[in-house]
C-alpha cells in the first residue's frame, strides 16, 4: 500500500499562527498520548503508525512547506515538491509518477491519497485496509471514503450510494433541507480520501503527458489541468465504490474548532483569569498577555500579529487578513526555527533584519552563501561548530562571526544553539542563497 499526504494552503483562517510556509497543519497546539504538543501532520502519521499501517509514505506540497515537513516528520517520508500550485488532480498525478517511476513501486499496487489534516480517530486509518481489499479484488477502478454524517451540514459534499457501496453520483454542498434528505437515502460526507491502482491514474496522465518519467511530468507539469482531482478524476471515473467510516471527523481548519480540541487553555506566555469562561489565550512572543473576565474569546499572538476575537466569529477572519502582506515573521526549517524581530529600512536604502535561530542539537544548516547581504550572528547559548570558507572552528556562547557576502557558510549544533542574527544588505530575501555540499 502507498499513502499519498497532500499538504497545501497557507491557513489563513489560522492567522496570524499561519502564514505561507507555516500552514495550519504545522502548528504544534495538539497533544499526543504522552501530552507532547504535535501538529496536525504529526498526528497523522503517529496514527497511520498507531492503526499498524505498513505502506510508503509520500507527501505532496509546495517548495515553501518543505522545510517544515522534513523538521517535522521522519527522514524515511518521501517529499515530491510541486514546481507551482495547479490545484490537487495535477499534484496527485505528480506524486503518482514519482511512486511509478523513481520509486518503481508495481504499477498494480493501491494508492490512498488523503489531505495531510483530518482530525480523526485510529479507525479512520483502518479503513484503508478495506479501501485497499476493494481495490485489490477489483470492485471498482476508484474507492472513496464516506463519513457517516452526524448532522444536515451545507459545508460538505455528499456522496450517494446504491446498494453494496456502488457510487451513484455526487451532490456538493447542498442546503440543509436537501442534506437532510439525503442522509435520510444513505449518503455519506466525502471525505476527499481516494483508492486506486497506481496504473488507473497514469493511464489518466497519458492523456495530458506524453512520458510517464517523473522528471518529464514536472518539466511539463503546466500541460496538466489546474482542476481539483474530484473534478478531473473521480466524477469521470464510471467505476466507483465507497468504504463507510462512522468514528470521529472534524475541520479543525478555524480557531473555533482548533481550540475545542486542545488541552490546555493557555499556550505560552499568557495568564487567564480564573473568570474566563471559554477563554483560550496562545502566545508565540516573549511579552506578556493577560485575559481577564473573557468570554467565549481566542487570544493569539505571534510575530505575524496579534488576533483577539469571539470564537464563533474567528471562522470568518479570512477576508480580513487577506490583504495583509510582509515577509512570514517565524518559519520553522529541518534543522530548527527563527523569529523575526526587527526589520528596518534606512535612508540610504540599506535594510536590516533582526532574528532569533535555533539550530536543534545534531542538525546543520546547508553549506551556503548570500550575494546581498552580511550577517553578524552572536551566539547566546548552546555549542557547535561553525565553518566558513571551508575553516572550521569551535562555537559556544558569547562568539561573534561576521560572514561576508560571497563567504560560503555552515553550522551544526553539538548542543541547542541558540543565535541572535543581524541581517544588512540592498537586498534581504530568504531566496538569496547558492547552496553547496559539505561534509562534516
Amino acid at each position: 500500500m502507498n499513502i499519498v499526504l497532500l499538504s497545501g494552503g497557507s491557513g489563513k483562517r489560522l492567522w496570524p499562527l499561519s502564514n505561507e510556509v507555516r500552514s495550519k497543519q504545522f502548528l504544534k497546539l495538539l497533544c499526543d498520548k504522552e501530552g507532547k504538543h504535535e501538529s496536525m501532520v504529526q498526528r497523522v502519521y503517529r496514527q497511520i503508525t498507531d492503526a499498524g499501517i505498513h505502506a510508503r509514505i509520500v507527501v505532496a506540497t509546495s517548495a515553501s512547506q518543505v522545510e517544515a515537513i522534513r523538521g517535522q516528520l521522519p527522514k524515511d517520508v518521501d517529499i515530491v515538491v510541486e514546481p507551482e500550485r495547479r490545484n490537487t488532480f495535477p499534484a496527485i498525478v505528480l506524486a503518482a509518477s514519482y511512486l511509478a517511476s523513481r520509486k518503481k513501486i508495481d504499477l498494480e499496487e493501491t494508492v490512498i491519497v488523503l489531505p495531510v489534516d483530518p482530525y480523526v480517530d485510529v479507525a479512520y486509518f483502518e479503513c484503508f485496509r478495506k479501501m485497499d481489499e476493494e481495490v485489490q479484488k477489483g470492485t471498482a477502478d476508484m474507492v472513496l471514503m464516506g463519513i457517516t454524517p452526524s448532522y444536515p451540514s451545507e459545508k460538505y459534499g455528499y456522496i450517494l450510494q446504491g446498494e453494496q457501496g456502488v457510487v451513484t453520483g455526487f451532490k456538493e454542498k447542498p442546503d440543509e433541507e436537501t442534506a437532510a434528505r439525503l442522509i435520510q437515502e444513505g449518503a455519506l460526507w466525502n471525505a476527499g480520501v481516494f483508492a486506486f491502482r497506481l496504473n488507473y491514474l497514469m493511464e489518466i496522465a497519458d492523456q495530458y503527458v506524453q512520458n510517464r518519467d517523473f522528471d518529464d511530468i514536472t518539466k511539463h507539469y503546466g500541460d496538466l489541468k489546474k482542476d481539483s482531482f474530484d473534478y478531473e478524476v473521480v466524477e469521470k471515473t464510471k467505476s466507483l465504490a465507497v468504504v463507510p467510516y462512522s468514528g470521529e471527523w472534524k475541520d479543525i481548519g478555524t480557531w473555533n474548532t482548533l481550540t475545542e480540541e486542545m488541552e490546555e487553555e493557555s499556550v505560552g506566555y499568557a495568564v487567564t483569569g480564573e473568570d474566563c469562561e471559554n477563554t483560550h489565550v496562545i502566545n508565540e512572543l516573549s511579552i506578556p498577555v493577560v485575559a481577564l473576565g473573557t468570554k467565549n474569546i481566542v487570544v493569539a499572538a505571534s510575530p505575524d500579529g496579534i488576533l483577539v476575537s469571539d470564537k464563533h466569529k474567528s471562522s470568518y477572519i479570512k477576508p480580513y487578513v487577506e490583504n495583509i502582506t510582509g515577509r512570514p515573521m517565524y518559519e520553522e526549517r529541518r534543522w530548527g526555527e527563527y523569529k523575526v524581530y526587527d526589520y528596518i529600512q534606512y535612508k540610504d536604502g540599506t535594510k536590516s533584519l533582526t532574528k532569533h535561530i535555533t539550530v536543534h542539537a545534531g542538525m546543520a544548516q546547508d553549506y551556503q552563501l548570500h550575494h546581498y547581504k552580511d550577517e553578524v550572528i552572536t551566539v547566546v547559548n548552546g555549542s557547535g561548530e561553525f565553518v566558513i570558507d571551508g575553516c572550521l572552528m569551535k562555537l559556544s556562547y558569547g562568539d561573534t562571526i561576521c560572514i561576508r557576502r560571497g563567504q560560503k557558510h555552515t553550522m551544526r549544533a553539538i548542543e541547542d544553539l541558540q543565535m541572535i542574527c543581524v541581517q544588512i544588505g540592498e537586498e534581504i530575501s530568504e531566496e538569496d542563497v547558492e547552496v553547496y555540499e559539505w561534509r562534516w
